[in-house]
Parts: C-alpha cells; sequence; structure tokens
C-alpha cells in the first residue's frame, strides 16, 4: 500500500520510462521525448535527442521533468522542431531554476516561467525558419509534466496529450489544441467524432506554427497515481479503455511503454509514436 504521508518520493522510488518508435508507415521519426530531473542542474535519463551529456550538469532532487514534442512541417522540418523544441525548452527550465527554489505554494511563478519557455521556443523556431528557408512551415507539439511534489504543472501546446489513471479511473488532463476540438468547443460540431480527419489532425495552437497559445494547468500528486505522455500515434489506434488497462495492470514503466508500443503498431501504426509513462512506487521504508 502507497504511504499515507505526503512525502517526496525517494529517487529510487520513481519508476519512470520513455519509448519512441517511427511506426509502420512514416520513413522517419518527427517525435522527441525527454525524462529528467532538475537538482539546480538537469540529470537526463531517456531522450530521443543526440549527445544527451550536453543537456546535463548536479543535490537533492527539487523536481522532476518530462515532456514530448511531435514535429509537423515535411521531414526534415518537424523532426528539427520536435528536437529544437525539447532542447529548447529543457535549456530554458534549466536556467529558471532560481524559481523552483523560492517560490512558495500556490504562486503562479511556475505558470509564468513554463509560459514563457513556451513562448521562447516558439520565437526560437521562427527564428530558424527564417534562417533556413527548407525549415519553413515547421513547428511542433509541446506537451510537458513538471513535478514538484506534491503538485505537478502541465504545459500544452499542440494534441500530444497528457493521462492520469487515479484510483482506476483515466482521465485526460490535456484538451487537443485541433481545429476539431476547437469546433466543438463552439458548437460548430456536436461531437469530435463528427469531425473529418483532417480537422482531427489539423493543430489550432503549436510552436512555431501560425499561431501558439500555450496553457499551464495545475495538478495534484499522489501515491498511486500513474502519469502518461504520449504523441497522437498512440492515440490513433488505442483507445482509453485500453490505455486504462494497460497502465492498471503495469508491471513496470518500462513494461507498460513497450505494452501500449505494440498495440499502436498492431493498430495501423500510421505515424510516429512516443509514450512516457511515470508513477512512484513507495520502497521499504526502514530502509535508509
Amino acid at each position: 500500500m502507497p504511504p499515507q504521508s505526503d512525502r517526496k518520493p525517494k529517487d529510487q522510488e520513481i519508476d519512470a520510462y520513455g519509448l519512441t518508435h517511427v511506426g509502420r508507415a512514416r520513413s522517419t521519426n518527427q517525435d522527441h521525448f525527454l525524462i529528467a530531473s532538475l537538482r539546480k542542474h538537469v540529470v537526463v535519463h531517456h531522450t530521443s535527442l543526440p549527445n544527451p551529456e550536453a543537456l546535463s550538469r548536479y543535490a537533492d532532487r527539487v523536481a522532476f521533468v518530462s515532456m514530448v514534442a511531435d514535429g509537423a512541417g515535411g521531414e526534415a522540418g518537424g523532426e528539427e522542431a520536435s528536437r529544437q523544441a525539447v532542447a529548447a525548452v529543457t535549456r530554458y527550465v534549466t536556467e529558471s531554476m532560481e524559481c523552483f527554489y523560492n517560490a512558495p505554494p500556490g504562486d503562479d511563478v511556475f505558470h509564468q516561467a513554463l509560459h514563457e519557455a513556451a513562448m521562447r521556443c516558439h520565437a526560437t523556431l521562427l527564428d530558424r525558419a527564417e534562417e533556413d528557408r527548407d525549415l519553413y512551415g515547421m513547428a511542433t507539439t509541446l506537451t510537458l509534466w513538471l513535478g514538484i511534489w506534491p503538485r505537478a504543472y502541465l504545459l500544452q501546446v499542440g494534441d500530444s496529450r497528457a493521462y492520469l489513471l487515479r484510483e482506476g479511473e483515466l482521465t485526460q488532463l490535456s484538451r487537443d489544441q485541433t481545429m476539431a476540438q476547437e469546433l466543438v468547443d463552439l458548437g460548430a460540431l456536436p461531437r469530435i467524432e463528427a469531425a473529418t480527419p483532417r480537422l482531427q489532425h489539423t493543430l489550432s495552437s503549436a510552436i512555431g506554427g501560425p499561431q501558439t497559445a500555450p496553457t499551464v494547468t495545475r495538478v495534484d500528486q499522489r501515491w498511486g497515481d500513474v502519469g502518461l505522455l504520449c504523441s497522437d500515434g498512440l492515440t490513433r489506434h488505442v483507445p482509453p479503455e485500453r490505455i486504462r488497462y494497460r497502465l492498471s495492470t503495469m508491471r513496470s514503466a518500462r513494461q507498460a511503454c513497450e505494452a501500449l508500443l505494440q498495440d499502436a503498431l498492431e493498430g495501423g501504426g500510421s505515424d510516429n509514436i512516443t509514450v512516457l509513462v511515470g508513477r512512484a512506487v513507495p520502497g521499504d521504508e526502514t530502509k535508509s
């Protein structure tokens, strides 16, 4: 049973894993991801970025961060956009570490810092596209989880999703920033299922796109929760009830990621697939 206290999980009690796959239909993978601890420096655990040691630097963990970026705008542009976004946001969050030490509970400094990180990243991609016209039109989603126990902050731009499994119930924490969802919210479409595939997969907000509208929401963390971040290569082929089953029966974060990836591939694998799973697993309290 998980402990009843709100103590912060120890490093060895965090079970987190991520993986990315090109899928069955694409020739390149335009997804990137990162899972890292923030300790006045950043310690990269898993990432698809090259040379992760260039992002790493190292004290007690103050926060845990994970993110997924799904690129768009042609093979070269999409991969560049998602890679730049993950690297740029990681650097900005690292530079902003002072706010993580000093901000009192409930302070909106976290919202401001994450929003600013997304907007800085957006500007970086626009500048990069101006420098290299072959990258014109590149853009990316960005979904980021910043855990500062017992709180977490979710940053989202685009339609890469965040889910939370709590006491057997799966909740989608993120809201898809797509044209289909916008029309549903405006009442122009009765439900998302009525939208055409084009509307369902056309982003209304993206890093580097014509419009970017970062949203930041606060989430309370509990022992026993399971978090999932993913690109739409997973959710196109794996329904929520299957995701809930995989997270409810998981033996480890790695096993859950691998099982969900296999589900997506067996369901069609029509896009790049990225899956990140994390949870706090209580250890033996008698051991130091």
